[in-house]
């Protein structure tokens, strides 16, 4: 009983981390979650983890550089940052919940992808040059800002953009080129059935 008690606290006070913005960015480092909730916040993330799954949200772990191939140490545990995101995927109506629109989010995929082929950093003219061929011109400058100023691109003095925590917590970049690859491939069989059709 006293066991129970004592993770039912636990479990209210990580939630109370994990969900109130605190700093600028958004989320909760290990050190300050082994200072709040003690050395076995793992365990009890892992707790909420699994009642958050009937909400379909997840606890998400963000490392510094490189993830870890094999399981993580307690020291890179306690530099990386936690979020609260969602386990699934926005249906398409959903997306509009996020106020933008289907060409901005768009737009912001093929930046992703193009920034994660350059492994990881690429320079903002090249990714803006692309997006010109998406969008119209008018609207890759006030995106390109809206992508930065969200978290999901960073830009550094030398005008070399790279990706963000925002897209590092919420975004799956290997399903996201693997999806993008498949959609090309696709478009490719198209060109050439109708190719076909034309001779």
């Amino acid at each position: 009983m006293k066991k129970k008690a004592y993770y039912t606290r636990k479990l209210k006070r990580a939630t109370h981390l994990l969900f109130y913005r605190r700093h600028q960015k958004p989320g909760v480092k290990g050190w300050e979650l082994k200072r709040g909730l003690g050395v076995d916040y793992p365990k009890v993330l892992k707790i909420l983890d699994s009642y958050l799954e009937k909400l379909d949200l997840e606890v998400k772990t963000v490392f510094e550089g490189e993830k870890p191939a094999e399981k993580p140490s307690r020291e890179q545990l306690d530099k990386a940052r936690f979020y609260i995101t969602l386990r699934g995927s926005l249906a398409p109506k959903e997306t509009k919940m996020m106020g933008w629109r289907i060409d901005d989010i768009a737009g912001l995929a093929t930046a992703i992808s193009y920034v994660t082929s350059k492994k990881g950093k690429a320079p903002r003219e090249e990714v803006e040059d692309l997006l010109r061929n998406k969008l119209p011109g008018w609207r890759v400058d006030i995106n390109m800002n809206r992508y930065i100023r969200s978290g999901y691109l960073a830009e550094d003095g030398n005008k070399q953009l790279y990706l963000d925590w925002r897209t590092r917590a919420e975004i799956d970049q290997k399903t996201l080129v693997e999806l993008l690859l498949s959609t090309n491939s696709l478009e490719k069989e198209d060109y050439d059935y109708e190719e076909e059709i034309s001779d």
